[in-house]
């Protein structure tokens, strides 16, 4: 029973935080991602996650990257260098559901990075987070976000 809560929404959301929490401290100090991933499965925060999408989650990640950012660059204002780590760790999990993980509906994926944001992020970062991610959906769920429009 325990272990279907934590699959639950909150399960998911505390999977983000983890890779975010993660993809910070690769960025900031280097580290392997497999060393950060055993470091993060041992958090006391770990048994609230949903496993299965932080594994999928830090593993299409972190392997992508560099591709991920590549996808957004073309939305954003300034190159992804001048990006603070967490801006741009927020940045990469929102695209990486976006791109690679469709059962999460466009706007999910777009409001839980907002959420990382806020929470995370510098003030007015969130706007940031979402005008990009906006733009990323528009040219990645384009079938989606029609059938949505017609819906409303």
């Amino acid at each position: 029973m325990k272990a279907q809560r934590a699959a639950g929404r909150g399960g998911r959301r505390r999977a983000r935080e983890l890779v975010l929490q993660g993809l910070y401290q690769w960025l900031i100090a280097g580290e392997a991602p497999r060393v950060i991933r055993a470091q993060l499965a041992e958090s006391p925060g770990f048994a609230k996650c949903d496993e299965a999408f932080f594994a999928a989650l830090w593993d299409g990640v972190s392997a992508e990257f560099d591709a991920l950012i590549a996808s957004l660059a073309p939305f954003l204002d300034r190159a992804p260098g001048q990006l603070s780590p967490i801006e741009k760790a927020i940045l990469a999990i929102g695209a990486w559901e976006l791109e690679r993980c469709a059962e999460t509906p466009y706007r999910v994926a777009i409001n839980e990075a907002v959420e990382l944001a806020k929470a995370y992020g510098g003030t007015d970062g969130h706007k940031y987070v979402n005008g990009v991610l906006d733009k990323l959906a528009l040219a990645t769920r384009t079938a989606e976000i029609g059938a949505a429009r017609a819906a409303s």
